[in-house]
């Protein structure tokens, strides 16, 4: 409902293009998670004064959403991220609830499970991507679902 909770730009990456299927396959091997279950890979940029505002990336079984999101192919089990470079100043990915802050660099990879071992949604995933105070920002993102990708 915040007109600036999310002001970075994001784009779904073609599957088909060689080097967004390496990754994907790289990501898969890294895992072990079933590439039926991957929803399209998405890449984002932050510019100056960007962000994305705290959130999960699960879907709140109470939201208005969730079944328009996670009827089909069930909730988001895992998220993998990947930084494409390094930011001149701010852009750190930062997980409120278990207080650590993760600065962008080339090639590094964030992976979380986004449910707990009962399967509920894994409240201490909530995070952060800072404002990019200098120089721009770019993100690889890969999530996972419960179920098969049925987009």
């Amino acid at each position: 409902g915040e007109a600036a909770f999310r002001t970075s730009e994001t784009c779904d990456l073609a599957s088909d293009e060689p080097s967004v299927a390496e990754l994907r396959r790289r990501i898969i091997a890294l895992t072990g998670l079933s590439p039926a279950h991957a929803e399209p890979m998405q890449g984002q940029r932050y510019a100056v004064g960007q962000e994305f505002k705290a959130h999960t990336d699960y879907f709140e079984p109470d939201g208005l959403d969730y079944l328009r999101f996670c009827e089909r192919s069930g909730q988001r089990s895992w998220t993998v991220m990947v930084y494409l470079n390094a930011v001149e100043a701010g852009g750190a990915t930062r997980f409120k609830v278990i207080d650590k802050t993760v600065q962008p660099e080339p090639g590094k990879l964030l992976a979380w499970n986004n449910r707990c071992p009962d399967g509920s949604p894994n409240p201490a995933t909530l995070h952060h991507a800072m404002k990019v105070r200098a120089g721009t920002k770019y993100v690889i993102t890969q999530w996972f679902r419960e179920l098969p990708w049925q987009g």
